[in-house]
């Protein structure tokens, strides 16, 4: 299912196989939280700008359109036209994000919508059935993403808690997939690795978590108040403990930068948000860093966002005219910036394998970094 293809230090080049696909390692999955990335960017455009993964959330489908509406009409590949691979998160980070709106129980987690108020439970069972119905190809245990600032007690309890949800979890997936009418019987299932900024925790977690012998091994609960080298350190930490022939995954990060970071040290998924919400506000990534296409000095700029890019807006528009979208309102800069960053992102990604397949990743990441300055 995963094969190292390459090692460079810790860093991996691998081949992860799915029902819907081989997934290409290191890879960045691109954001569609509601089944559409934001800023008008269709199924088609993902294939134009080399996605391969599209990543989809639990909570947010599951209050709208929902679950059942899209299991009967053939699941999320079927109902946003889409068929590469797609993982869902599981809702536990709406556990830490809508905090004002929820209570933590031990059976689950209780929810007020943030649409219209009404009441929501999701628990191990729920999330696991709510992902069945979706059909993703990967499925994401439920957990509690703590605070990183939490202390020491309530961090193990809320550990401990993940683990219990996760042994539920994969109780009700094996169950899920063998019945007859699951749309995706070969549904996988990765578990979550939590702990705060506390290695010890997150070693002990890893350590319990890898017995279950599972698909593949996130990584949660950074990039959430932690500062950039705590997180480095918690993976330092932890990547060893996690089965090193399954693919670990970094949730919710990050920036290129750490993506680079990441993959030295054995991290093989990522996903953000940081690319497509950055364009819809003209904040662009070049290798030769961050440009705000709402600066003046762009008014009257030919160039493209970037000399060479293959991306749809690089092709054909100026930074002039895309400014002026923006400016303007118009939802085609917002779209355009959009499909450069996730472009800038995937081609990113394509980067570090082919320096991973060449033995040249240490010297690309320094020649990156350097760039981006």
């Amino acid at each position: 299912m995963y094969r190292i293809l390459k090692k460079e230090g810790r860093a991996r080049r691998g081949e992860f196989e799915t029902v819907h696909g081989t997934i290409q390692t290191p890879v960045f999955m691109n954001v569609g939280t509601v089944g559409a990335v934001k800023g008008a960017v269709a199924t088609s455009d993902l294939e134009q700008i080399k996605t391969q993964v599209e990543l989809s959330n639990t909570y947010h489908l599951h209050v709208r359109p929902g679950d059942r509406v899209i299991r009967q009409l053939g699941g999320l590949h079927r109902f946003m036209s889409w068929d590469k691979p797609i993982l869902t998160d599981s809702g536990g980070f709406q556990v830490f994000s809508l905090a004002g709106l929820r209570r933590i129980k031990e059976e689950g987690v209780y929810f007020n919508s943030h649409i219209d108020g009404r009441h929501i439970f999701m628990g191990p069972e729920e999330s696991m059935q709510i992902q069945s119905n979706l059909a993703s190809t990967i499925a994401m245990a439920f957990d509690e993403c703590a605070p990183s600032k939490a202390d020491r007690k309530y961090v193990q309890a809320s550990v401990d808690r993940t683990f219990r949800w996760l042994e539920r979890c994969r109780k009700e997936m094996a169950r899920l997939n063998g019945l007859e009418d699951t749309l995706n019987p070969r549904q996988l299932l990765f578990g979550i690795n939590q702990g705060a900024v506390y290695p010890d925790i997150r070693i002990d977690h890893a350590k319990r978590i890898s017995e279950l012998e599972l698909d593949g091994y996130a990584v949660g609960g950074l990039a959430v108040g932690e500062t950039h080298e705590e997180m480095y350190n918690i993976l330092d930490e932890v990547v060893p403990f996690l089965p090193q022939d399954r693919p670990v995954y970094l949730m919710g990060v990050g920036t290129p930068a750490n993506i680079l970071e990441g993959v030295e040290r054995g991290v093989d998924f990522f996903d953000c948000v940081y690319p497509a919400r950055n364009g819809r506000h003209g904040h662009l990534y070049t290798n030769q860093g961050k440009i705000n296409l709402f600066n003046a000095k762009y008014e009257l700029d030919e160039r493209p966002i970037e000399e060479g890019c293959g991306c749809p807006a690089c092709q054909r528009y100026s930074r002039a005219y895309i400014r002026h979208l923006l400016k303007a309102k118009e939802m085609l800069g917002m779209r355009l910036c959009v499909l450069h960053n996730l472009y800038f992102y995937n081609t990113m990604m394509e980067e570090i394998r082919d320096a991973l397949d060449s033995g040249t990743f240490a010297a690309y990441k320094r020649r990156k970094l350097d760039g981006m300055m």
